[in-house]
């Protein structure tokens, strides 16, 4: 089994059937043996987003997350601690959480976001 972290584009695409999510991506969070997390950081994320307009967020989005068997995963002081301690590569702060849980808990991060090449996580 491998545990994954969706980055907040790769969650949106997944819960819209998007064509833009990789094919290797899509596969990795369709198998069942693999556990799929989600931070809160992403929903926090996308609710201010959606409050300035930016995209739509299912209005049962935690619901929907449990439909699809996805983890959600809390963002904590030592989480904070670390992802503030990260090398600057990266100035969003979303990302930088994600980076800095996946890093702490052996996520392997599910992102096509180039900039995370510069940090010492796994990626898929």
């Amino acid at each position: 089994m491998t545990t994954l972290l969706l980055d907040t584009h790769v969650l949106l695409w997944w819960l819209g059937d998007d064509d833009r999510l990789p094919e290797r991506m899509r596969a990795a969070v369709a198998d069942g043996d693999n556990e799929v997390f989600v931070s809160a950081a992403s929903a926090w994320e996308m609710s201010i987003k959606a409050a300035l307009g930016k995209l739509t967020v299912p209005e049962d989005l935690g619901e929907e997350l449990q439909r699809q068997g996805f983890t959600e995963l809390p963002v904590t002081v030592d989480d904070g601690l670390a992802a503030g301690a990260l090398p600057r590569h990266h100035e969003d702060p979303f990302d930088r959480m994600l980076i800095a849980q996946a890093t702490r808990r052996g996520l392997r991060l599910l992102s096509v976001d180039r900039r995370f090449d510069d940090y010492d996580v796994r990626l898929l």
